[in-house]
């Protein structure tokens, strides 16, 4: 074994898929990428995630207490980074880059037509947002498209790097 640098343990352990995160206040909706975030529980399903106050959804998120979570396929890779290096507070990024929303049921942001799934989210604990960041959402509704039926996902890996899940294995499990 050979000693790592702690700054590159993220980079061992990022969670799950990019996703994108969108929000409303007053009345204008905005979209971030995300990648820190994991699930915590199955029924009701909930998800905590990190938004940094540094950016423009924390506020929104902290003040409206419910966002979506949609889900994009690796073809939308070009868009979600894009969406990612660019702030809300300065630009739409629903128009810039070319994303369709879709009025949710249960939450005001909209989801995203061009991702696979969107989740709607309450927020349902803030007990750790001042001191890690740290929401936690409960989802209230889900949607997926059957027109992506087998979306591959881009996982965050560090500086620029991802990796595309691939092949699908099954093996004996006693989880559902």
């Amino acid at each position: 074994m050979q000693e790592l640098p702690l700054a590159k343990v993220y980079q061992l352990i990022e969670p799950g898929p990019v996703v994108l995160l969108t929000t409303a206040r007053r009345g204008r909706p905005n979209v971030m990428t995300m990648s820190w975030h994991m699930m915590v529980e199955f029924t009701p399903p909930r998800i905590a995630c990190v938004v940094s106050p540094a950016d423009h959804s924390f506020s929104a998120l902290r003040a409206a207490r419910e966002c979506v979570i949609a889900i994009p396929a690796v073809e939308m890779a070009q868009k979600v980074v894009g969406i990612g290096n660019c702030s809300g507070s300065e630009v739409d990024k629903f128009e810039r880059f070319g994303l369709t929303t879709v009025a949710a049921r249960s939450v005001k942001p909209p989801l995203i037509a061009e991702c696979f799934a969107n989740l709607e989210c309450r927020v349902v604990n803030t007990r750790l947002v001042n001191i890690h960041s740290l929401f936690v959402l409960e989802v209230v509704q889900a949607w997926s498209d059957p027109d992506q039926p087998e979306p591959r996902t881009i996982h965050h890996t560090g500086y620029g790097r991802f990796v595309v899940d691939g092949e699908v294995i099954t093996l004996a499990s006693r989880m559902p």
